[in-house]
């Protein structure tokens, strides 16, 4: 049933007209995330511009039992923004973009939620501070988004993950009502910690209006190395060994041949396209003299363990072109066939090697191309499948092949996700990781704050 153009009429006068998407052309850009799911076309896409707007507009769905989405930049790769049928209601945050305050002396930032995470943490850089989460969408991604999904990065090794940096969150339940939650201070322990609730939600307990984000004094110093190895084995067995050293580098990152190849091919930063496996590292700190002792002992770790080649970035460019390689490892893989398939399940640490090669042997299985990238270092691997969705047959055995990955992944003591989310793609796999009990405990949690299930209906819990 399509909504009612009486009810559009209301979110125009509410928003302005020219903040109410209706033509079938504009909604069509909401369909879809970066997921490979079935699009659905929203009923409505809104965009407020101030914390009153979005409350009102909160307020106004729920009690015209107008299913919610709410959107950042929709890079997310789980299906958590895709509309759960024509009749949803999309609310964007994107004019809700402003950094409100940093605060210099009490280490912290106050910012709307579309604010864009790479913009912040260069504003942040500017008056010499350092917000670490650096999802690879950081460049169009939007902090509530980051807050959402519980975004990591290739400096959660070291710094954690988007959960470490939260301090508080102000958010509109059902009712249009304003929910505050944490404060400005280090320590808070006043009330439930609603703030750790919505970590990970989704969009599925609330619609963030304010964010409060901690903020840590820039390393001093830092080194970045690269290693190569001719197997693939040897690498991951480094990471492992990496981490029984009791040495924490900031980044820990790991590209397997297909990789190295398709990036080299786009990017042309002279990477070793021979190898099977490199592993690209980064150790930081206060002192030069630590720095230089951790990278000392990573270097003998990568020989130990069969590295055929040590680089080590003598200035600012070639350390930028280290992670040139990294970040361009997704749009390369992505350039290469129709469909990417991007995953991100996660073991402990010290089954990487393990994890690696159930991954090789899965995609010899299911006779499929795959690259392997991600943050090894936290046991966070992105296997990638290059494949074309209209070739049925071998769609199939993508699924199939996925399947296998999180059986895996889950036997290895592992997770589903470690930083793209459930939404609609992973929902299904949920107890096979927890159990019964937990679900429906989460089921009962979340119909308690949104009884008409109305909030980003059909994703994270089912």
């Amino acid at each position: 049933m399509p909504i009612s153009p009486s009810l559009i009429t209301e979110f125009k006068n509410l928003l302005g007209a020219q903040n109410v998407l209706t033509e079938e052309t504009d909604r069509l850009s909401y369909a879809y995330d970066a997921a490979v799911l079935k699009q659905v076309t929203p009923g409505l896409v809104v965009l407020p511009t101030n914390e009153e707007q979005l409350g009102k507009t909160v307020k106004l769905a729920y009690e015209n039992s107008l299913p919610i989405t709410v959107r950042g930049s929709g890079t997310n790769l789980s299906g958590a923004v895709i509309p759960e049928s024509s009749e949803t209601l999309v609310i964007l945050t994107n004019k809700l973009n402003k950094i409100l305050e940093i605060n210099e002396e009490d280490l912290y930032a106050v910012v709307e939620p579309g604010v864009l995470t790479a913009k912040f943490a260069a504003t942040v850089a500017a008056k010499g501070l350092f917000y670490p989460p650096d999802p690879g969408s950081q460049t169009v991604s939007t902090l509530a988004g980051n807050v959402a999904l519980n975004a990591g990065g290739l400096r959660g090794l070291k710094y954690g993950v988007t959960k470490d940096y939260l301090m508080g969150i102000e958010f509109f339940d059902p009712n249009g009502d304003l929910i505050k939650t944490g404060s400005r201070t280090v320590k808070c322990v006043t009330g439930y910690n609603i703030g750790g609730m919505m970590i990970s939600s989704e969009g599925t307990l609330g619609i963030f209006s304010k964010i409060i984000l901690k903020l840590v004094p820039p390393p001093k110093a830092s080194q970045a190395m690269m290693a190569v190895y001719d197997s693939v084995q040897a690498a991951s067995e480094t990471v492992a060994a990496i981490i029984a050293a009791h040495i924490l580098p900031c980044t820990l990152e790991f590209l397997d041949q297909k990789c190295i190849q398709v990036v080299e091919a786009n990017a042309k930063i002279g990477l070793p396209t021979e190898a099977a496996a490199i592993l690209l590292v980064e150790v930081d700190g206060s002192h030069q003299a630590g720095v230089d002792e951790d990278a000392a002992k990573v270097k003998e770790i990568f020989t130990k363990c069969g590295s055929t080649d040590i680089r080590v970035a003598k200035d600012a460019e070639e350390k930028n072109k280290i992670w040139e390689a990294r970040r361009a490892a997704l749009p390369s893989l992505a350039r290469a066939k129709p469909t990417t398939v991007l995953e991100d399940a996660t073991v402990p640490r010290s089954k990487i090697p393990q994890m690696v090669s159930e991954l090789n042997r899965i995609a010899e299985k299911y006779k499929l191309e795959m690259g392997t990238f991600g943050h090894a270092g936290d046991g966070n691997l992105h296997p990638t499948i290059l494949t074309d969705r209209r070739n049925e047959q071998e769609f199939k055995r993508v699924e199939e092949a996925v399947d296998e990955i999180f059986d895996v992944a889950i036997k290895l003591q592992g997770t589903l996700s470690g930083e793209h989310g459930i939404g609609i793609a992973k929902a299904k796999w949920m107890e096979k990781e927890t159990n019964k009990a937990t679900i429906e405990f989460s089921r009962r949690l979340r119909l308690a704050l949104d009884p008409k299930y109305l909030f980003n209906a059909g994703k994270k819990i089912l």
